[in-house]
């Protein structure tokens, strides 16, 4: 079994980014001799979180704190960060057939540079701390976005050099090779965002409802999610009452290999006491919570 303290004492077959997990259960070792590909293993989930409270937290902090505002994406990327660093198997990863223990915890998303047709997007990511608090994750988010709106990223900057060089199969082939053996530099993990734990997608920053998003043979990100609009849906009680309650959706898309449905499913239970209970990430990330 891994435990937490073996991060950092780094051994034959480990990686730059992740500890090997040598004491693996039979199943979980044979699925990726059986099943490589990371796309061919995704499952699918969504969840409906009620946002009442969440909206009400969210207007009596920011009013607090005028200078330091946080919006309902940060609640969704501090809360995904803590469940990961609460569940460590979630974030684990798979990579040449191999299961690994992720050595951080981290988060990548899309920043519109403009909402134009032809506005650029580049990419944020968010490296968690152990002490961070929710009002450290959303200073970390709002920074990412501040900087990726004025500048391009390294891992932007990095793909406008490679299509200008010429042999991009070449590339291709060795990019691939590199990183499925876990010998890209770090330089290239630390701003790759399918080097994360989990990437996200705020579609309902732009009046969109949930989807599928794929999961990457590239890199090593084991889970995608996706944050829908705000909306009314209706709610039945016990005695069949109805109600329109507030509402988000998220879906996750997750590789099946990294560990099981019991586990997931306390996961995303995890999760959504977070997300409707903001004041549990005023704590430091890892302090836990219970279920």
């Amino acid at each position: 079994m891994w435990r937490e303290k073996d991060v950092g004492k780094r051994r034959w077959g480990d990686r730059r980014d992740g500890t090997l997990i040598r004491d693996i259960d039979a199943m979980h070792y044979v699925m990726p001799l059986m099943y490589p590909n990371r796309c061919d293993n995704e499952a699918f989930m969504s969840m409906t979180v009620d946002i009442a409270g969440t909206e009400e937290y969210i207007r009596k902090f920011n009013a607090e704190h005028p200078e330091a505002r946080i919006s309902i994406f940060d609640l969704v990327i501090a809360a995904m960060l803590k469940t990961i660093r609460l569940r460590p198997q979630m974030n684990r990863f798979i990579a040449n057939k191999n299961v690994y223990q992720r050595n951080n915890i981290t988060a990548a998303f899309t920043v519109k540079k403009e909402f134009r047709d032809d506005g650029d997007e580049t990419l944020a990511r968010v490296v968690a701390e152990d002490g961070d608090t929710l009002a450290d994750i959303s200073a970390k988010v709002r920074s990412q976005i501040s900087f990726c709106k004025k500048e391009d990223d390294e891992s932007t900057d990095a793909m406008n050099v490679i299509k200008k060089l010429p042999f991009k199969h070449l590339i291709g082939l060795v990019a691939r090779f590199l990183d499925r053996h876990g010998w890209m530099p770090q330089s290239v993990i630390a701003t790759d965002p399918y080097q994360c734990s989990v990437v996200l997608s705020n579609l309902g920053s732009i009046g969109m409802n949930i989807g599928y998003h794929h999961l990457m043979n590239w890199g090593t990100t084991s889970i995608f999610v996706i944050v829908g609009t705000k909306k009314f849906k209706p709610s039945y009680d016990a005695q069949g009452n109805v109600t329109m309650k507030k509402v988000i959706d998220l879906s996750f898309t997750i590789d099946e290999r990294i560990s099981d449905g019991f586990y997931y499913g306390k996961s995303m239970k995890l999760l959504k006491k977070l997300l409707e209970n903001p004041e549990l990430m005023e704590g430091k990330l890892s302090e836990e919570v219970r279920l």
